[in-house]
């Protein structure tokens, strides 16, 4: 396995800085614009993207490159190595000071996702995956739930599925809306405090790239809402849905999805 000792510190570096710009930039003041696909974009969102930009491909400058907040280059799909961010994942809750935002940062080393780090500064949980190895949340193991409670515990995206089915599922499992950020949620799948996670709404792949490596390495599964396998660095960086469990719920999820495609 490769050696990503210099990516991770340098990782490292750069998100506390971000988060401490984030900090600083809350208490000068938040400007917040609509981008032409109707969702917002603040100050901070840019400024960590700058951050994050001009540290990883400093150091390593041969890297291509796909952010949420920078022009989509196209020679990302010709690079061995491509670093995929969300600047700020839930830029929404972000907005209204809810702890429920990430900054999400992956690396597709020759096809795979090889890191993947899922940073929440309002909470300082630092979620870390590499490849081949057990992943952490602020430096210890994590992995996920292996009992069972009295109920499955999901979080859902409820927007793309109507009432009645959703009172349905609501007799087997706790279901509760997703966060603002999905990374987020993915992540507290792969630490074991929920059961699973269902968005079958068009994902992109800076919302999800490093959930991709942080649930499996932590014993879960992850694919799209088809039950396919999710690639990253493609040429339209879109995502058909995402489920995340833990492999013993996968059988419920299944029945669930099953309501909506008979």
């Amino acid at each position: 396995m490769p050696d990503y000792r210099q990516e991770l510190s340098t990782i490292r570096e750069a998100l506390l800085l971000a988060g401490d710009q984030i900090k600083k930039i809350r208490g000068e003041g938040l400007t917040v614009k609509i981008k032409p696909d109707g969702s917002p974009v603040t100050n901070a969102d840019l400024a960590v993207n700058h951050i994050l930009q001009a540290a990883l491909l400093t150091v390593f400058p041969d890297d291509g490159w796909l952010s949420e907040e920078s022009p989509d280059d196209v020679i990302r799909l010709q690079k061995n190595r491509v670093w995929i961010l969300d600047p700020i994942d839930g830029t929404k809750p972000f907005i209204k000071s809810l702890p429920q935002f990430t900054i999400s940062l992956a690396l597709i080393d020759h096809g795979q996702t090889s890191i993947g780090i899922i940073f929440n500064p309002a909470t300082r949980e630092y979620f870390c995956a590499v490849r081949g190895e057990r992943p952490t949340l602020n430096g210890r193991p994590i992995q996920v739930r292996q009992t069972t409670r009295h109920r499955w515990s999901f979080l859902v995206n409820t927007g793309h599925i109507n009432r009645a089915i959703m009172r349905t599922w609501r007799e087997t499992a706790d279901c509760r809306t997703i966060m603002g950020s999905i990374a987020y949620s993915l992540a507290l799948v792969a630490a074991g405090q929920i059961d699973g996670v269902m968005n079958i709404g068009t994902q992109n792949e800076w919302d999800i790239a490093a959930a991709l490596l942080l649930v499996p390495m932590a014993g879960g599964i992850v694919v799209d809402k088809d039950l396919k396998p999710i690639q990253c660095n493609q040429p339209n960086p879109s995502v058909n849905g995402i489920i995340a469990a833990r492999p013993d719920a996968m059988p419920v999820i299944q029945q669930f999805l099953n309501v909506l495609h008979p």
